[in-house]
């Protein structure tokens, strides 16, 4: 269905012909019930029967490849540039950046640079699909060059140029680009992170992916895809890369008010950044487990969820009348008719049902003798508040939870 979605022209291998029991006409029938109409049914797809054990059909297989390509009118150019997609990249703990390339057309070799997005890197070591070194490649090959200045994105086109001048130039215009274009969200010292139509309503904690492959950093993204959905907090990745975790890596969760996270899979971190880390208060998580990394998130993620303070109404009681009042400490005589009221509970004083100041509850008395606590009748209470109590007031005990 994505073949025939993007439009690419196919063949169909049946293989294991050689097994016992095969059945190509079943195989066929199998075909047509999904859509793929091969030729002498209703179609123009071709195909062949095909055996890897045995070698049965292969030759055929690579004629009708080469029949395909010349039908497609698919050609390439020997004499031009190479370019092509970059299909892989990882960092190379011996050997540097790393990455995989298909060349699509033109000839690369030995000697000449290529540039992919902001990545560039001499061609001095390149190896073929069995890790041979090769000093050129053609179109339809892989190649994996070694030596990048930093590691290109998959699927990044690239090109290659003569000379290192003119690699550096095609960076610097690549970056250019990037930076013109704009981020879609900012880092303000002023406030929380901020997405590009300055919504506030949430707390936005930045996060950077790095990791060794870039086929891993998909997988860690995936996978914080899984963490609670929270309506106050948004994780938001800023950069997923390849390779170690590095000072602009920091820089890029670290500068705003909030800092972010950085969490790394099977790299390490830099000593300046690990220093410049500490400074800005980002913290940084590395583990060769994914799910190491999404625990270790969700746990720093309820740690900074924005918490509401949710006031619990404990206790009510009357005021009956009040004595005096020294140094915003008051003394009244009351009845409870809700709940209780204890030692150091936090009170408000109301009037018709208007809040005119909070207070503490600093001692009780039930008749002469003190008490910790009042659950019913007529009490006497000392209480730090700002405001003189009257007769008819209400004293409301209440508590404080996070949620």
């Amino acid at each position: 269905k994505l073949i025939e979605q993007v439009k690419i022209p196919f063949i169909v291998a049946f293989s294991k012909i050689d097994k016992p029991g095969a059945n190509l006409e079943k195989a066929k029938m199998s075909l047509l019930e999904h859509g793929v109409f091969l030729e002498g049914m209703g179609g123009e797809i071709p195909f062949v029967a095909i055996s890897s054990k045995s070698g049965d059909g292969v030759p055929e297989l690579l004629d009708l490849i080469l029949l395909a390509a010349e039908l497609g009118g698919l050609s390439t150019d020997p004499l031009a540039p190479g370019d092509g997609l970059v299909i892989e990249a990882h960092m190379d703990q011996k050997r540097g950046n790393t990455a995989t390339l298909i060349i699509k057309n033109g000839e690369l070799e030995s000697g000449e640079f290529i540039v992919a997005g902001e990545a560039f890197a001499p061609v001095r070591i390149m190896e073929n699909f069995a890790s041979k070194k090769i000093t050129r490649a053609g179109a339809g090959t892989p190649a994996t060059i070694v030596g990048f200045s930093t590691l290109p994105q998959v699927g990044e086109t690239w090109h290659a140029v003569e000379t290192k001048k003119e690699a550096e130039e095609d960076v610097k215009a690549a970056q250019d680009a990037r930076t013109n274009k704009g981020p879609s969200f900012v880092n303000t010292k002023d406030g929380p992170l901020l997405d590009s139509e300055g919504e506030t309503s949430r707390l936005i904690i930045p996060l950077v992916i790095k990791t060794d492959f870039s086929g891993t950093g998909d997988a860690v993204a995936h996978e914080l895809q899984k963490l609670p959905k929270l309506e106050k907090l948004e994780l938001r990745v800023v950069s997923q890369g390849l390779g170690n975790i590095s000072e602009n890596d920091v820089k890029l969760v670290g500068s705003g008010k909030v800092p972010g996270f950085i969490i790394g899979f099977n790299v390490k971190a830099d000593r300046e950044a690990q220093t410049l880390a500490e400074r800005q208060g980002v913290e940084i998580e590395i583990s060769d487990i994914i799910y190491k990394l999404t625990e270790w998130l969700q746990k720093k993620i309820e740690e900074r969820r924005p918490r509401e303070s949710v006031e619990t109404l404990v206790g009510k009681a009357r005021v009956l009348k009040f004595f005096s009042m020294q140094k915003g400490r008051a003394i009244v005589g009351g009845r409870v008719e809700e709940g209780a009221l204890a030692q150091g509970a936090a009170v408000r004083l109301t009037r018709r049902d208007a809040e005119l100041a909070r207070g503490e509850i600093v001692s009780l008395q039930i008749g002469k003798a003190a008490a910790k606590k009042v659950e019913s009748g007529e009490f006497g209470a000392m209480i730090k508040i700002s405001t003189e109590p009257a007769s008819g007031d209400y004293l409301e005990v209440f508590e404080i939870t996070e949620k």
